[in-house]
């Protein structure tokens, strides 16, 4: 069955039409009580999981979030992909298939990972500081870090020194 206009919302399901609805999961027949509708498909509630965590996606919540062919849960999407799936540093989108820099739960084209002062580039095993939403380099962490002053550096409490992995 189609669902015209492409709705999100799944068709109509009646007790006698389960008999024929397969699963995009594992291609069998549903006849379970329950079933879930995701990406134009119907699941049976044991087959629809985070591609990453495998958490079944039923038992977590009422929604999940796809890219790149992978179904996620919450967590998985914002881990992999960060809270807009775009660069903290340039606003773009960042392609599911590229690799990316994260700080602070903040996420970066590795092109973009740069020191706000000298704008080189942060590469793993560099150390750098996070300070409110910018990032610096060792040699241009700010004076107050030195000195042990957070003056009006920053409103947030001091985060520790990070190094990038």
């Amino acid at each position: 069955m189609v669902n015209p206009g492409g709705s999100s919302q799944p068709p109509p399901v009646t007790a006698g039409s389960l008999s024929w609805k397969r699963c995009a999961g594992c291609g069998g027949k549903i006849a379970d009580r329950f079933l879930l509708y995701a990406m134009d498909s119907y699941w049976h509630s044991r087959c629809l999981k985070c591609s990453c965590c495998q958490a079944q996606l039923g038992d977590i919540g009422t929604s999940c979030y796809t890219k790149s062919g992978m179904i996620l849960c919450r967590n998985d999407y914002i881990r992999l992909f960060g809270n807009s799936g775009a660069c903290s540093a340039c606003g773009q989108s960042i392609p599911a298939s590229e690799l990316v820099m994260r700080a602070q739960g903040n996420v970066y084209h590795l092109k973009c990972f740069t020191c706000s002062t000298c704008r080189n580039r942060l590469v793993p095993g560099d150390r750098f500081h996070y300070i409110n939403g910018s990032l610096f380099c060792e040699h241009d962490r700010p004076t107050a870090l030195i000195n042990g002053h957070l003056n009006s550096l920053q409103s947030n409490p001091l985060l520790p020194d990070q190094k990038v992995c």
